[in-house]
Parts: C-alpha cells; structure tokens; sequence
C-alpha cells in the first residue's frame, strides 16, 4: 500500500474485493429493509443467470430515460449489477465507490439501526 493523495491505496486484489464488498454492504443497510435481501440475493454468484438480464433490461430502459415512467437511474443501477460479472465494469464501479466515499462520507458510516420487519409486526398489533 502506498500513500496517493492523502489516503491509502491498496494494490492486493483480494484485499480490494473486501474492501468493495464492505462499501456495498454498508451501502445496501442504508436501504430500506424490504429492498435489503432481494439486493443481496442478486449479488450472490448464483444468482448470474437473473442478475445478467435484469443489467441488461435496466440498461435499455435506462436509455430511454427521457420518458415519463422509466429513468436515467435505471441505466446505473444496470451498470452496478453488470458490474459484479464483467471485469471492466467493476473498476468503474471501484470509481464510483470511490466518488461516493468522497462526496457522501456518511453513506459509507455504520447506518443508524432501523427497525426490523418483525419490530414493525410487534408495533402495530
């Protein structure tokens, strides 16, 4: 590791993919909590042959963004689930990770706890 621009830079690939999956866990926890395991359900390997279609529907719909109904987001979110397969994708998605840490530091801190789904069935009885 060595020191670039004022933070630390690690070159050990292994260590890398870590470090990626930690932002993205902490990323994920900040959703609400219905949206949390289909996420993660995804992004486990063997999940390829949904999370393959589903980059690439996203991605075409993306760039129809200019209609009512669909959106540019759609165009990322595509990006991000190509990203876990296609070696290319996943130095953008380091970029954008690392462009997140940068501009939003408190979406990569520890997210407050929020109420599990049986918290919320035991308040409303």
């Amino acid at each position: 590791m060595e020191p670039e621009g004022g933070r630390r830079v690690n070159h050990d690939p292994q260590s890398a993919t870590g470090v990626r999956d930690q932002r993205i866990e902490q990323l994920i926890e900040r959703l609400p909590w219905r949206f949390r395991s289909p996420i993660r359900w995804l992004r486990q390997p063997s999940s390829l042959w949904i999370r393959l279609p589903a980059g690439v529907l996203l991605i075409c719909g993306g760039l129809l963004g200019f209609l009512p109904v669909l959106g540019f987001w759609m165009l990322l979110l595509g990006l991000v689930l190509l990203a876990e397969d296609a070696r290319p994708l996943k130095s953008a998605g380091a970029w954008i990770l690392d462009w997140i840490e940068r501009r939003y530091p408190n979406w990569l801190v520890a997210a407050p706890a929020s109420p599990s789904r049986s918290d919320l069935r035991k308040d409303s009885r």
